[in-house]
């Protein structure tokens, strides 16, 4: 970790939502170039902070960006519903922002490589032409995925984007994620692994509506009733 200032802070932030408390005076700090973890278990709130930060809810209290550079945020969902009846391939997708004529009158020669080169980056080379409605859910996410990195940001905000990838997809992702850091690009992501928090995460924010603990993996991982939370952990326990 680094002793810049932080990228973002969020302090005592609060969501309720139909007079249930969703989240509780949530303060925390995303340094920057970090890969930022927040686990814990389901109905934590995790997709209400990442929801919080992009303005998507209301929330009391404040979210603080100090941007150094563009200020770009890209951002995967947890879900994605694509209507099987849209005619939209991948390439077509992906080259909606890059360029002014309709994408169905043909991509421009710039944006047909910018395309191929985002697909390579996230392991999806070769499905260009293939139509959003038919994808894996795996490959979907890698899709949105190429999506948020157009242009690169200096945010990346990531809901569970390991779900549905294989073991060789997960270690792309973090590799991927790995570059990007080393490149300036700030990630913070929601993840229910905790192998993967212990090999990729800088910092880590265990949340259950307010926040249990936080700080490396090591320190925040330590601690048994941390671990209980958490529904990789339970399933590990069970199965041993």
């Amino acid at each position: 970790m680094n002793d810049e200032p932080p990228l973002i802070e969020l302090v005592d932030v609060s969501v309720r939502v139909r007079g249930e408390h969703l989240l509780t005076g949530v303060s925390m700090s995303v340094a920057p170039k970090s890969i930022h973890l927040i686990v814990g278990p389901n109905g934590a709130g995790k997709t209400t902070l990442l929801a919080s930060l992009l303005a998507l809810v209301v929330f009391d209290g404040q979210i603080i960006a100090h941007w150094r550079g563009s200020g770009e945020i890209g951002y995967v969902p947890q879900s994605f519903a694509v209507d099987p009846s849209l005619p939209v391939t991948v390439q077509d997708f992906l080259a909606l922002t890059r360029q002014r004529r309709p994408v169905c009158l043909g991509l421009t020669a710039s944006a047909r490589r910018r395309v191929t080169e985002l697909l390579h980056e996230v392991g999806l080379q070769g499905l260009e032409r293939r139509p959003l409605s038919v994808l894996s859910g795996g490959e979907l996410r890698r899709v949105l995925l190429a999506h948020a990195l157009d242009p690169i940001p200096e945010l990346l905000v990531l809901d569970e984007p390991a779900s549905g990838l294989d073991e060789g997809g997960v270690r792309q992702l973090e590799e991927l994620l790995q570059t990007l850091r080393s490149g300036g690009t700030t990630v913070l992501m929601v993840s229910h692994d905790l192998d993967q928090v212990r090999r990729i995460a800088d910092h880590v924010t265990v949340l259950d509506r307010s926040i249990v603990t936080q700080g490396s993996a090591e320190e925040a991982l330590a601690l048994d009733r941390v671990l209980a939370l958490l529904p990789s952990e339970r399933n590990r326990r069970a199965r041993g």
